[in-house]
């Protein structure tokens, strides 16, 4: 689970990027979009441009290796100001559609692109990531939370 001041530092921030392997162990990383609900980050697989939904890298690494990592970060030409939250976790597909709901409503809440994007359970696949393990840096104050990244 995500402490108060990581939850605190992922809400201040809009863009993750998730690492995923596939089922050889080659590393995959995109930017995503992302919501805390309860103890999970969740993403969905929107309306921007794409070749398929159900057949992207990141979904298929998933089904292959649920383990990803998420890198929340700040950077800064003065280096005093660098930060970082570091979330390993197991990714799932949603496959209930409350929860779907749930995750979608906090999704529109964040960003308002998502308000007008017709985002069904059937066409859309959700991810539910459960953080296993987190680590929250600052440079200022250095390691403030969480195990060694490394």
């Amino acid at each position: 689970m995500l402490t108060a001041d990581e939850c605190a530092f992922a809400d201040h921030h809009r863009i993750a990027h998730l690492a995923t392997v596939d089922a050889a162990g080659t590393p995959h990383v995109i930017p995503i979009c992302y919501a805390l609900v309860g103890a999970h980050v969740y993403f969905v697989v929107d309306e921007k441009p794409k070749r398929t939904r159900t057949g992207l890298k990141r979904l298929r690494n998933i089904a292959a290796n649920p383990r990803v990592a998420l890198v929340i970060d700040d950077y800064d030409e003065d280096w005093t100001r660098l930060a970082y939250l570091l979330v390993h976790g197991l990714a799932k597909v949603v496959d209930d559609r409350d929860e779907y709901a749930t995750a979608l409503e906090a999704l529109r809440d964040r960003y308002a692109q998502y308000r007008t994007m017709p985002l069904a359970f059937d066409t859309h696949p959700m991810v539910r990531i459960a953080p296993a393990r987190s680590h929250l840096w600052h440079a200022a104050g250095g390691r403030t939370a969480g195990a060694d990244p490394e």
